[in-house]
């Protein structure tokens, strides 16, 4: 077994087929990322609010409605989204992982033909926009509860933290694709609709791509181990381990997958939603999952996320050029520091501390360029070349995204597909992606009227919540670094190691007995 451990820790190769099954399930959170980058830049388009009636053709705009209605066409997608996370819970547990993920891919895919055929002849105004957010939302809702949880499920513990990371890789990568479509809109469209429908009908091509590649990949082991699908379970968790299904790896594995099935199973006959959130070892998971999403969408980096152009605007960054390119560069930023800690990092330096390195180095610069822009407010007349000091913001705004793709960025989602055990993780990705859809409506929608109101005072509140919550969080979570999905059960304390130890050798005495009698028939025929 000790060769299998290394191939499965040391060889993407050996892993490549999870590796596949993640790039497939995670093109939803592309999408994710996507869409809730472009909308910011989308509705900051002069002719976007003229065709639809936000400012007059003609006077002096109300910047009062242009708040409103920029926060509400960026903020119904996390209204649907918070819906489709808690429908995702009952559905992923009766189809199984792969079919929920079809099925939100097609819901999506409703919501962006919606918003990408507003406008033109007929009334197909903001409401068209506002329905296909929130059905898009609904989409993409249901996705980033399944999807994480899939991939977790799926991934061996060697490399779960990367695997699973990739979701924040996808996430920044729609993000940054977001931007730079937003900029060359800008630059090459100026009075048509496609400055709209360009960046919502582009939605529909990794859409597809995901309807189209998770036909290629294999349902969760886990998920058919709950319902009694051993032998499914087993041909599956071979196949994504490139190994022989005899393999005393993958007996191995899923002895310890069927035997915390089995407690379960023993405690609750019927798992009820009482017991899936107040079982012995439980609730202080579901409490984890609410609050790690909670910190994470008032630590500021959304608010930075989705008002990206207003924000550099606000800085000095002055003309959509200057302020478009700067979000550019802040996704590429975005990317490359997430890519190299999710590969480098996430499964050496822990969860701990890269939360609390990141909340730290996040409120630190938040504290800084909130005493910059305090200090050195940008010209009131706009310039062509920006300030020093709104250069020095805007590279404090970089270095602060590194800080946040080090911990607070990725591990949320890596860490609540960690803590749950199979028969409850449905429950405990809805309620974390909920929980992530709901503050992430409540922040997306006040971030207008924060930043017209607080102006730098809105770096230095979420510089506080970096440094006096999110920091104290990160020291009190426990570790789950290099530990299988089914030791979070000795972690938490629904069970001890010792009679976990002794429920994994019965489980793999049962295969021995069933491996033996296979044999002893197989014998018995040939001599018939």
């Amino acid at each position: 077994m000790a060769l299998d451990i290394q191939a499965i820790k040391t060889s993407v190769f050996q892993n490549s087929r999870v590796y596949w099954l993640a790039f497939i399930a995670y093109w939803g959170i592309f999408l994710f990322g996507y869409d809730t980058g472009i909308a910011g830049g989308v509705v900051n388009s002069k002719y976007f609010q003229t065709q639809f009636g936000i400012i007059p053709a003609v006077g002096k705009p109300n910047q009062h409605r242009i708040d409103d209605v920029s926060s509400n066409v960026v903020s119904v997608l996390q209204a649907g989204a918070f819906f489709g996370a808690l429908g995702s819970a009952p559905v992923s547990a009766w189809i199984g992982r792969r079919w929920t993920l079809q099925g939100y891919t097609l819901i999506f895919a409703v919501g962006a033909v919606l918003t990408t055929i507003a406008g033109g002849t007929g009334n197909r105004g903001l409401s068209y926009i506002y329905a296909g957010r929130v059905v898009s939302g609904f989409g993409i809702g249901g996705i980033s509860a399944v999807a994480p949880a899939y991939v977790s499920e799926c991934s061996p513990k060697h490399v779960r933290g990367r695997i699973t990371g990739l979701f924040q890789i996808m996430v920044a990568f729609g993000v940054m694709i977001s931007y730079f479509i937003n900029f060359g809109i800008s630059e090459h469209i100026f009075n048509s609709p496609a400055i709209w429908r360009i960046p919502f009908g582009f939605q529909l091509a990794p859409a597809g791509i995901m309807c189209i590649g998770l036909l290629t990949v294999k349902e969760s082991p886990r998920w058919l181990a709950s319902k009694g699908r051993s032998e499914e379970a087993l041909a599956n968790l071979a196949y994504l381990r490139r190994m022989h299904p005899e393999s005393d790896y993958v007996r191995s594995e899923l002895a310890e997958i069927e035997a915390a099935i089995r407690e379960e199973r023993e405690a609750r006959a019927n798992l009820g939603i009482k017991e899936a959130f107040f079982g012995k070892g439980n609730f202080i998971r579901f409490v984890i999952a609410f609050f790690i999403f909670f910190l994470q969408q008032w630590g500021g980096q959304n608010s930075v996320n989705y008002y990206t152009p207003q924000i550099f605007t606000s800085i000095g960054y002055t003309g959509a050029t200057n302020s478009l390119l700067a979000s550019g560069i802040y996704g590429i930023v975005k990317v490359v520091a997430t890519s190299l800690f999710i590969f480098f990092f996430v499964d050496s330096l822990g969860r701990k501390a890269s939360f609390f390195i990141s909340a730290m180095g996040m409120g630190i610069l938040f504290f800084i360029v909130g005493a910059l822009l305090k200090t050195y407010p940008p010209p009131a007349t706009p310039v062509a070349n920006p300030p020093t000091a709104s250069k020095a913001m805007a590279a404090m705004i970089y270095i602060y995204v590194c800080f946040y793709s080090m911990g607070w960025g990725p591990l949320p989602w890596v860490y609540v597909s960690d803590i749950f055990p199979t028969r409850t993780r449905h429950y405990g990705l809805a309620t974390a992606s909920a929980s992530q859809w709901l503050w992430n409506f409540v922040v997306s929608k006040v971030t207008p009227t924060i930043h017209t109101n607080l102006g730098y005072k809105m770096f230095l509140m979420f510089a506080a919540i970096n440094v006096g919550a999110m920091a104290t969080f990160a020291l009190i979570i426990p570790e789950t670094k290099g530990r299988s999905l089914e030791e979070m059960d000795i972690i938490f304390g629904s069970i001890s190691a010792e009679q976990r130890a002794v429920n994994i050798e019965r489980q793999e005495r049962e295969y021995d007995l069933d491996k033996n009698e296979a044999t002893s028939v197989r014998s018995l025929d040939r001599k018939v």
